[in-house]
């Protein structure tokens, strides 16, 4: 209750749950909102100005671009919420067992680790990516696969820290088995940096197949993504900047938004707050 409290009490926490209920509520209600499918469009419309007709106008290819930015939210949060969810589970689980295991475990899991962290993330996503034929599903298992060391190493340091607490050394000194002891002492009070995690990390898994897609490497014509289609309207700026502004600026806001829920969250969850 008091993180709700202290959560309904922050107005970053609403500017950034509103703007994300925003973004979410036109992307499920694409379809609703726009007649007209992403893939439609005709050589005649192509290059039209924002209008009733078409709120953000149309591409090089006479497409709606409210359609495509609307269903590009789709992939787009999709997809980082599904990579996320790899990230945080594959990540999650291996910081547990080399925090709490501790040995040649610890060891073998953080040196493991380390090799990711030797590369930026970007550049370790693009080779990945590039060694397979490019798709939404390469890029998937891409995103997920290489955010598990950042939320590995997160998770173990919480366990070395939880694991020292008098209630555990108890536990161990009546006889609970280690897998008892880490489900019911450790895992639940190392779970507030995991969410905050997840929460931050989908907002830069987001961003990250946004920059893989204006690479050519994601999402692939003629599938509506953001990343694609600022890519696809930066050879019309000049006359049509409307192609790759509306979709940047969705992408911009989403992005926004998640980053706010991530720090009032943090701020919500931290004991030391009043």
């Amino acid at each position: 209750m008091r993180v709700w409290a202290r959560l309904r009490a922050d107005p970053m926490a609403w500017l950034g749950g509103g703007l994300l209920v925003v973004v979410v509520a036109l992307a499920v209600l694409a379809d609703v909102v726009v007649a007209e499918g992403p893939l439609e469009g005709s050589l005649e419309d192509r290059l039209l100005a924002p209008s009733v007709r078409h709120p953000f106008g149309t591409d090089h290819q006479g497409r709606d671009v409210l359609a495509r930015t609307l269903h590009g939210a789709r992939l787009s949060l999709a997809i980082g919420l599904g990579a996320r969810i790899v990230s945080v589970l594959l990540g999650g689980l291996l910081g547990f067992v080399a925090g709490f295991r501790g040995g040649i475990t610890d060891t073998l899991i953080m040196r493991s680790a380390d090799v990711f962290f030797a590369f930026p993330s970007l550049l370790l996503l693009i080779g990945i990516t590039a060694a397979f034929e490019p798709g939404l599903w390469v890029a998937f298992v891409a995103l997920g696969v290489v955010g598990w060391a950042e939320v590995a190493r997160l998770v173990r340091a919480e366990v070395l820290r939880v694991r020292e607490l008098e209630y555990v050394t108890a536990a161990r000194a009546l006889g609970a088995r280690d897998p008892r002891i880490l489900g019911r002492h450790v895992v639940p009070n190392c779970l507030n940096p995991l969410l905050i995690s997840f929460t931050m990390g989908v907002a830069t898994t987001i961003l990250a197949e946004a920059s893989l897609s204006f690479l050519g490497l994601g999402a692939q014509p003629p599938t509506p993504s953001w990343g694609a289609m600022v890519s696809a309207g930066k050879d019309f700026l000049r006359e049509a900047p409307w192609i790759s502004i509306f979709p940047g600026v969705f992408l911009a806001a989403s992005v926004l938004s998640l980053n706010l829920v991530g720090d009032s969250l943090r701020d919500a969850l931290d004991p030391r707050g009043h």
